[in-house]
This record gives C-alpha cells, sequence and structure tokens, in this order.
C-alpha cells in the first residue's frame, strides 16, 4: 500500500445538497428552486402533456379514425401449429382447452384457425372460428371442425 493507492471508504464522500436549510448551507433562499412559477412551489407536479401554457400537440393536431365498440377480436392459430401440437402431446382432439393448457392462448381469448402451413394429422378441432382454407385442410386430412 502507498500513498498514491489511498481511496476514501466507501459510502463516505458523495452527501445529496440538503436544500431548504438556511443561508449556511450554500442553498438557502429559494432552496434551488429558482424565483417564481409553479415549479418553485411545494406540491408542484406537472400534468402529462403540458407545454408551458402553449396549445399541447394532442389537441393542436385533428383527431381522425373509428374505433368499433363491437369488435371482436380473436387470436390466429395457424394449421401448422396445430400440427406440431399433436405431435408434441400426441392429442386427436384439440379444443380451447388444449390450446390453453399449451400456453397458446390466455385465459379469456377468443380462437380463430387460419390456414397457414400443413397438416397431416387426422384433428378434431374445437374453436371459435374458422377460416375457410382451414377448414378445408383440416377435413382434407380427415379431421373434423367443430364451432364453439
Amino acid at each position: 500500500m502507498s500513498l498514491n493507492n489511498l481511496t476514501p471508504a466507501k459510502g463516505s464522500l458523495g452527501r445529496q445538497k440538503r436544500v431548504g436549510r438556511g443561508e449556511g448551507s450554500g442553498h438557502g433562499g429559494q432552496s434551488c428552486r429558482g424565483m417564481n412559477g409553479a415549479k418553485s412551489r411545494s406540491g408542484y407536479s406537472s400534468k402529462k402533456g403540458f407545454e408551458g401554457g402553449q396549445m399541447p400537440i394532442n389537441r393542436r393536431l385533428p383527431k381522425f379514425g373509428f374505433t368499433n365498440p363491437n369488435r371482436v377480436e380473436y387470436k390466429g392459430i395457424n394449421v401448422s401449429m396445430l400440427q406440431s401440437l399433436s405431435e408434441k402431446i400426441g392429442a386427436k382432439d384439440i379444443t380451447i382447452n388444449t390450446l390453453r393448457e399449451a400456453g397458446f392462448i390466455s385465459k379469456n381469448q377468443l380462437v380463430k384457425i387460419l390456414g397457414n402451413g400443413e397438416l397431416t394429422a387426422k384433428l378434431n378441432v374445437t374453436a371459435n372460428a374458422f377460416s375457410k382454407s382451414a377448414v378445408a385442410k383440416i377435413e382434407a386430412a380427415g379431421g373434423k371442425t367443430t364451432v364453439e
């Protein structure tokens, strides 16, 4: 050990500024908050999108579009995923509960079977909706489709 290796103990330096503790602290007067205005007051918190009194951008820009409140949203599962699932668990009947247990969908999601990929396994598939190509591929492999 030599003098050029000496360092202060960890945590002994770098104390935070103690503001609002009088003039002797070096941060007296306005306590590092500046002179006047909302930011110098206690309890100040800016609103989201506040631009200093200027009209905020979310009010300057026009609104457009339409969101249908009655939209039904499905989670799409491809036929290729059904093929891999049947090979993995060896099931011939695939239902919404099977897909939920395998982790493909969450608790309240609706399922639509889509026709992307190949299917060779003979499966009985139960779902909320099917595309025409998915029905054709499942029935071509010898399986059945059931809408729940």
